[in-house]
């Protein structure tokens, strides 16, 4: 398996994305944790997930208490960097809101390291910006969380490059990971993760396959993923993942999945070398 670092972790250079394994659609909780031991057995040790990764309103931290249970159970569970997230709320009707208040965010990491079982989450990110609430108040929050010790790294999700440069700031120059959104269906990160590859920090595209209803129908709707694919005897998906590991070394894509062949075959992205003629192809896509 491939590495790479966030902040000064040595992570598989491809995650597991938790996400699709609690919210609406979710598989079996047998089925979800052979996703999980698979993905650690083919050499995968940064998980994501997040508070808000669940279905129902009485059941926040579903996806946090499942990852715990998979890593207690496994042999290489000590070794895998959890990421996960507060700031977003799902009040079960499977709408998402927001709370970015630094009340909320503190008591939520709290609620994370219970349930992960952890006297210290590896790395918290704060999940998206919160309209009412001042984005330094909200981060500053997270700055409070990495100096008391209850989180050994600080990250921030959906942001744009001045609240990448704001949150650095705040953080004293130790933001580590941009978790945002990037697919060949959703370019528009492109500054963000130049961004990150200036400053050194870690870019986590989240849905790097389109999400979970158009992952499959990748290769049908960009017709360059499908011919290098072909050519090689790999997937669309695979070929896509190789491509984000192409732009940049602090990229560390995070496919979400929940069956063991679908992370299998993503994780393989990581020994997929393209060309520079098939990267330039897929980059006019």
């Amino acid at each position: 398996m491939h590495t790479r670092r966030i902040g000064d972790v040595e992570v598989s250079a491809i995650g597991l994305g938790a996400m699709p394994m609690s919210i609406e659609g979710r598989p079996d909780e047998a089925r979800s944790l052979a996703t999980i031991h698979a993905a650690l057995d083919a050499g995968a040790t940064l998980i994501d997930t997040a508070d808000a990764y669940h279905r129902d309103a009485d059941e926040v931290g579903h996806n946090e208490t499942l990852i715990a249970k998979a890593l207690a159970s496994h042999d290489l569970g000590k070794d895998v960097l959890v990421a996960t997230k507060g700031g977003h709320l799902r009040p079960g009707d499977g709408s998402w809101t927001l709370d970015g208040s630094p009340r909320h965010l503190k008591e939520a990491c709290e609620d994370s390291l219970r349930r992960l079982g952890v006297e210290a989450i590896g790395l918290y990110q704060f999940h998206r910006p919160d309209p009412r609430v001042p984005y330094a108040e909200s981060v500053g929050a997270v700055r409070d969380l990495l100096d008391e010790g209850k989180i050994r790294m600080a990250g921030i999700s959906n942001a744009n490059p001045d609240q990448i440069k704001q949150a650095n700031d705040i953080l004293g120059g130790r933001l580590v990971s941009v978790q945002n959104q990037f697919s060949p269906a959703f370019r528009s990160s492109e500054p963000e993760l130049r961004l990150c590859d200036e400053l050194g920090i870690a870019f986590l595209p989240w849905s790097p396959l389109g999400g979970i209803s158009r992952a499959r129908e990748l290769g049908s709707a960009y017709a360059p993923f499908a011919r290098v694919a072909e050519a090689h005897g790999v997937s669309p998906q695979r070929v896509c993942l190789a491509w984000m590991l192409a732009k940049s070394p602090v990229v560390v894509p995070i496919p979400g999945a929940s069956r063991p062949e679908t992370i299998l075959d993503s994780l393989a992205a990581t020994g997929l070398v393209l060309g520079a003629e098939e990267i330039a192809e897929l980059d006019a896509v």
